[in-house]
């Protein structure tokens, strides 16, 4: 007996830490300063370190920006939770006073725009894919259990999904006085609402997770419609690159080559697998195994790839 009321003194002991370690992380990520930064004239970026949705870092783990014109401002992408966007929001508050009259959403994973709400009210457009609507509508539920477990409930507790209130439908240009971004929406790739942002007067383009730095890709669509997409997305006059994850780029089109890399390295050690009659479940040990020391956070996320391509190149 003295054994048993040990065990479960022992087990209630643990669980009061770890929700009391759990508390103390949230509070330490809610006071850490949120960092954006001018890396052209009027654009700001928060870039927090590639990683997985946590507690500890509220979702805030994609990139995030910021374009200001003369009338008004836009907002590329909100955050993976409400407290992320809320953090965001202020932030903003900090470096101009004019109004965000657009909220772009470049496309459908909850770690770009869970912060949504935060920037409701004052007339604020929500931008989106035309096909995004429908990509919330079908994995809201997933989406919803999905980012409780990993991020609590008290991070959820107030959560609602924005839908957009202005869809592009191919290209669309938008203008915040005297600055004209240019919106394009992509045919699948990494997701089937794929949209870019593109600042004419710096020449800087938003990639939303078309591209992907440090923090290795993650196909959710289609693997060879996103190598098509990619060569679009090279032709594009840019100077300076924004990744959906990682570090920005100023050697456009060259930020692109890691990326192509990794998915022509996935492609062809699967092909290769088909080709031999290697099942899915042995192939996706090995696919792009070479590329494993090139990436972030390759093993929680090369497996899912492999299985998606693998779905998709033995249908070639």
């Amino acid at each position: 007996m003295v054994c048993n009321g040990a065990t479960v003194l022992s087990r209630r002991t643990l669980l009061t830490g770890l929700t009391a370690l759990a508390g103390i992380t949230q509070r330490a990520a809610a006071e850490t300063p949120f960092a954006l930064r001018e890396i052209a004239p009027g654009i700001h970026v928060h870039l927090p370190k590639p990683a997985l949705v946590a507690a500890a870092n509220q979702g805030d783990i994609a990139n995030l920006g910021l374009i200001v014109g003369d009338a008004a401002c836009a907002v590329v992408d909100t955050g993976g939770s409400i407290a992320v966007g809320e953090k965001f929001h202020q932030a903003i508050a900090v470096i101009t006073s004019k109004p965000v009259r657009y909220v772009i959403n470049t496309h459908t994973h909850p770690d770009h725009l869970f912060g949504n709400a935060a920037f409701q009210g004052a007339g604020t457009e929500f931008v989106g894919h035309h096909n995004l609507p429908r990509a919330l509508a079908s994995r809201q539920e997933h989406y919803l259990v999905s980012f409780r477990q990993q991020l609590g409930e008290s991070l959820m507790a107030n959560f609602r999904f924005v839908p957009p209130t202005v869809l592009v439908q191919d290209e669309m240009i938008l203008d915040l006085g005297n600055r004209r971004i240019v919106l394009r929406a992509w045919p699948a790739a990494h997701t089937d609402c794929d949209l870019t942002v593109f600042d004419e007067a710096t020449k800087t383009l938003f990639t939303g997770d078309l591209v992907f730095r440090e923090h290795v890709p993650v196909v959710d669509a289609t693997l060879l419609g996103w190598l098509q997409v990619m060569d679009g997305l090279s032709a594009i006059k840019a100077n300076l690159m924004i990744p959906g994850h990682g570090a920005p780029d100023e050697t456009w089109p060259d930020g692109l080559l890691a990326q192509r890399a990794y998915f022509e390295s996935l492609a062809s050690d699967l092909r290769k697998d088909i080709q031999e009659g290697v099942g899915m479940s042995e192939a996706i040990e090995t696919a792009a195994a070479s590329e494993r020391g090139n990436w972030q956070l390759f093993d929680e996320y090369n497996g899912r790839n492999a299985s998606e391509a693998f779905k998709e190149l033995e249908w070639e």
